[in-house]
């Protein structure tokens, strides 16, 4: 009985010391003073030069014509949610000429413009926006600052890329790119990728500073099977170029299954060629979520390579 006592003694002064020790350690994470892993910590995207945080915040969810489900929350509901965005430590901020939340962002964030990355994207093709008139890209990158209120624009992409051919077809829009990058009107041009061919041509141009690219673990609204598609990420990765992940919850399948976002979340960041995730939060509460499972899969990931 006395040595049982003695144990229980013991274990309760350990428990305490443990507690004491895991509070203080909470208090100093919350101050700073603690290392902590970050789920929105600054990552280099390639070779451009540009630090962005590893989650991004898209802002085309059912995007078209102008409109997202971004634009048909309000000005003051999305705007909102942008700065908010902004106060937990997002930097890299998703757009396009198609979702229409040019202005938007512009507004909420023109007090801490120079802290974020804009990155935004033309579009060429048909339909998609409302006229029909397709000008060249100097005159639509010129409309795009002042929606957006600033000089320049870290990063235009060519939207919607399917073609294996695409450098051909968009020969004289990159050559424009070029010359408004040389003048420091944009740092990086790249294109959103939605093909396996277009991605696998985007690994081979050099013109290519960055790239966003549909990956998840399922191959939902993916442009091929994880398999084919992982090891194209690897080679843009490999050569230089930045490369930021979309549809990573499946374009919305598994906005309900916590389960299925661990996962995506997991496998995302261990291809180790995925520099940003980008999803398309519409609540503050689904960041809170996704903050929390990134940190968890960043955490793990980190184990892993200690004991490895």
């Amino acid at each position: 009985m006395s040595l049982n006592r003695r144990q229980f003694l013991t274990a309760t002064a350990t428990a305490a010391a443990t507690a004491g020790v895991l509070l203080r350690s909470g208090r100093a994470a919350e101050s700073g003073t603690a290392p902590a892993v970050n789920p929105y910590e600054l990552v280099l995207l390639g070779k451009t030069g540009l630090k962005v945080s590893r989650i991004a915040i898209g802002t085309g969810v059912h995007g078209g014509m102008r409109q997202s489900d971004h634009t048909r929350m309000g000005k003051e509901k999305c705007e909102a949610l942008l700065k908010n965005a902004y106060d937990r430590g997002i930097r890299l901020f998703d757009m396009a000429d198609l979702y229409g939340t040019h202005a938007f962002i512009g507004n909420a964030l023109k007090t801490v413009r120079d802290k974020c990355v804009f990155q935004t994207k033309i579009w060429t093709g048909g339909g998609g926006i409302p006229e029909a008139e397709r000008p060249d890209a100097d005159v639509v990158v010129d409309r795009f600052r002042k929606e957006l209120q600033t000089d320049y624009i870290d990063i235009i992409l060519i939207h919607c890329q399917t073609s294996a051919k695409w450098t051909d077809d968009q020969k004289r829009q990159m050559e424009i790119l070029d010359k408004l990058k040389t003048k420091g009107i944009i740092k990086a041009h790249g294109i959103s990728a939605h093909s396996l061919d277009a991605l696998q041509t985007a690994a081979k141009t050099d013109w290519c500073d960055t790239v966003n690219a549909r990956v998840n673990h399922g191959g939902v609204a993916m442009d091929d099977t994880p398999e084919k598609v992982a090891p194209v990420l690897k080679a843009l990765h490999d050569s230089g170029k930045g490369v930021c992940g979309m549809k990573l919850i499946g374009e919305g399948k598994w906005k309900d299954d916590p389960a299925a976002r661990d996962k995506a979340i997991a496998y995302a960041l261990g291809l180790g060629s995925v520099d940003v995730l980008i999803v398309g939060f519409e609540k503050n509460e689904e960041m809170d979520d996704y903050e929390k499972r990134v940190a968890t899969a960043l955490k793990n990931l980190k184990a892993a390579t200690a004991t490895g």
